[in-house]
């Protein structure tokens, strides 16, 4: 399809508020456990017709990916924010308990991206690059200020995380995952140069 195919040419005003509604709208299914909404639901939603969200997105696994790879863009942009406004280690602990939260977000639409774990998506992939690279910047920052411990990469970091959220959404979950996220947050600041 014409529409699919890369273009130097930017994208019309309308076609990308339109592509935006459908991405709003499919998000919002998605984290609200609708993992089964038809994208004929989806582009009512998001006010368009089922024509219109297929020139954007040629099947419904796309468009979950696309949502997939919009939370995990805006989930590492934080750490620059964070560093902007707060001291390296504060940047730290907040940006882990953001992944703690992106991990609840991805529960509610874990039906969703099963979809895509089939395919030959990289998705997956370049989000765990993705996030592992935005802990190096922090624990960079926070060793460089002598409030973290060297030694330690974003990759190990994330590995250790992803046990604690792999852990099974049973009520109060997340309240633990909290819990422990600051019990690895004490262990990169211990041994740190000026660790308080």
């Amino acid at each position: 399809m014409e529409a699919l195919l890369p273009s130097s040419r930017p994208m019309r005003a309308d076609a990308r508020r339109n592509r935006e509604a459908l991405l709003a709208a499919a998000r919002e299914a998605f984290l609200a456990g609708e993992a089964d909404a038809h994208v004929e639901e989806i582009a009512r939603r998001a006010g368009v017709a089922v024509g219109t969200l297929y020139r954007h997105f040629e099947t419904r696994e796309a468009l979950v990916e696309e949502v997939y790879r919009q939370e995990v863009d805006e989930l590492c942009a934080a750490p620059g924010e964070f560093l902007d406004r707060h001291a390296p280690d504060e940047a730290l602990r907040r940006f882990l308990l953001l992944l703690v939260e992106h991990a609840a977000v991805g529960k509610g639409m874990a039906v969703a991206l099963e979809s895509i774990m089939a395919t030959d998506s990289p998705v997956f992939d370049d989000a765990r690059t993705q996030m592992a690279e935005a802990l190096d910047r922090l624990l960079r920052a926070g060793t460089a200020a002598g409030t973290v411990r060297g030694g330690v990469s974003g990759r190990t970091v994330l590995r250790a995380l992803g046990g604690i959220c792999g852990m099974h959404a049973t009520e109060g979950w997340q309240d633990e995952a909290v819990r422990i996220t600051a019990i690895l947050y004490d262990g990169l600041r211990y041994g740190a140069d000026h660790a308080g």
